[in-house]
């Protein structure tokens, strides 16, 4: 064969390796999940892609409070969903996983109600020198921005990475109706979808990223970030939300 052909086959070779190897992950990781599986079960298809259940709509197993064994008295399972049983006033208590994870897709379905504010946070540190999640971890922001009380600016609204990076796209179902949520972090790379639509796509440690960890609300936690693999927390802001068909596939 003619070395320059040759070379240009290799060089083919390579390029169709690097595309394959940057295919829009996230996207193909929601075509994955099943949207005709009930609730709180994995369908064939889901399980033949590796995904695995997090909640079984019937008890908390597999999570626990912050800094505590079992569960706090506001979180409940209610009609096969996680909520919190009692609103307003009291200090705030968030569940974690018993797991940690380190590359993963996480999937869930959610329902705001009337003026809630919730939030998925990730890549969290266990630490008794912590009160909350959120002091280590980052948030994928959940909130009724129509009925919040207070103005909000874009990195606190929803779909934001809260404090760090506002939503793009804002295609999210009304209040009463459920939404489904893909979080995806693979390697530094993060991405948020609510309803299939891509709303946040960051680098960890990218010089953008620091210059937002170190420039807003942050400032006040210096361990805000500093952890690659931890658990996932579902949050309690003193308001309701439900939670279901909670899923993890790890990458």
């Amino acid at each position: 064969m003619n070395k320059i052909i040759f070379n240009f086959l290799v060089l083919i070779g390579v390029f169709l390796f690097a595309s394959c190897k940057n295919e829009p992950v996230p996207s193909k990781l929601y075509a994955e999940l099943d949207p005709e599986a009930a609730p709180n079960t994995l369908s064939e298809k889901e399980q033949r892609a590796g995904w695995q259940l997090l909640f079984d709509g019937e008890t908390t197993a597999g999570w626990h409070g912050y800094n505590m064994e079992g569960i706090p008295d506001v979180w409940a399972v209610e009609d096969g969903c996680l909520t919190m049983n009692s609103v307003g006033g009291g200090e705030e208590q968030d569940i974690i996983t018993d797991g940690v994870y380190r590359n993963f897709a996480f999937a869930v379905e959610y329902m705001l109600s009337e003026g809630s504010n919730s939030g998925i946070i990730f890549q969290v540190k266990e630490d008794a020198k912590y009160q909350y999640p959120y002091e280590t971890g980052p948030e994928l922001q959940l909130i009724d921005d129509d009925s919040w009380p207070d103005q909000l600016e874009d990195w606190q609204m929803h779909g934001a990475n809260y404090a760090m990076y506002p939503a793009k796209a804002k295609p999210f179902n009304p209040v009463g109706e459920w939404n489904h949520l893909l979080l995806v972090v693979n390697g530094n790379h993060v991405t948020q979808m609510i309803n299939g639509v891509e709303v946040v796509s960051y680098e960890k440690y990218s010089d953008e990223w620091v210059q937002l960890r170190n420039s807003g609300k942050w400032t006040a936690y210096p361990d805000y970030g500093i952890v690659d693999e931890g658990h996932i927390s579902l949050q309690n802001h003193g308001t309701k939300l439900w939670f279901r068909s909670v899923k993890i596939k790890q990458l």
